[in-house]
Formats: structure tokens, C-alpha cells, sequence
């Protein structure tokens, strides 16, 4: 089955808390195993810097969905817990990126893998880098 890799976070609430109940919804999901997960790191906001700071982490997940539809999973799964947008970068209940399908390269209107800023995000890297340091090499060298 295809592997996809996962960087979650959020900030406000009890981040923890939806952290392990946004992986949870991802394991209940038919389609998505949750193959691997790291711990929760806590970092400083990246890009709107005056909110909280965040606790990130990673997920290596199974799929038999392509990603186009991972990706609306993982949507959905954001708003069933809440998450409203209300800025880009700005504080969230919950926030679940596809980083990487595979090592798929595509770029459409709605999603380009491997994630465009995933390389330059050390809170993306270092959870990434603790469950599947190859996927983290390779989007490196992506750069």
C-alpha cells in the first residue's frame, strides 16, 4: 500500500490533546493506517510569529487513497475537530499537511507534493527526520 507522510500541529486549545485525537481519527479512517508517528515537539510560530507557540509533529500513514483524496481527508478531519481559517499561518485548533505520497512530484491547483515549504521548516524536518529520515533526506534534496 502507498506510504504518505503527515506534519501536524496546533497552538491553541490543548494542543496534545488534538494532536492524538486528530492521529486517532486519521488510524479510524478506512482507508489510512497510521503506520508511524513521533513524538510531539514544541516550537516557536513560523511565518505570523505574535501567537503561540505551536507543538508539532509527524505521521507516517498507509493509504490505498490517491493523494488528491488523502488530502481531503486530511480537510476533513481538520474541520470535523474545528479548525476554522481564519488567517494563513495564524493560530489553529488543528492543522494536518500532506507533506509527502510516495516520492510523488505533481503540481495542481489544490496540491503540490512534495510540499513546497517542507524543507525549510525545521518544525516539518525534525519529526519528519525521527520516523523516516530518508523521506526527510529526499525532500531536502528536492531543494
Amino acid at each position: 500500500m502507498p506510504r504518505a507522510w503527515l506534519s501536524l500541529g496546533a497552538n491553541i486549545g490543548d494542543p496534545p490533546a488534538q494532536l492524538a485525537e486528530a492521529i486517532s481519527r486519521l488510524d479510524a479512517h478506512d482507508h489510512i493506517r497510521v503506520a508511524a508517528q513521533s513524538s510531539v515537539i514544541r516550537t516557536k510560530a513560523w511565518g505570523k510569529t505574535d501567537q503561540p507557540d505551536f507543538a508539532n509533529m509527524a505521521a507516517e500513514v498507509e493509504t490505498d487513497l490517491p493523494p488528491i483524496d488523502l488530502l481531503h481527508a486530511c480537510l476533513d478531519i481538520e474541520r470535523d475537530m474545528g479548525r476554522v481559517r481564519h488567517e494563513v499561518w495564524g493560530p489553529r485548533l488543528i492543522d494536518v499537511d500532506l507533506i509527502a505520497y510516495e516520492r510523488v512530484v505533481m503540481e495542481s491547483a489544490k496540491l503540490t507534493l512534495p510540499h513546497r515549504f517542507a524543507h525549510e521548516r525545521d518544525f516539518v524536518l525534525a519529526p519528519l527526520r525521527e520516523i523516516s529520515p530518508e523521506t526527510a533526506d529526499w525532500l531536502l534534496r528536492r531543494l
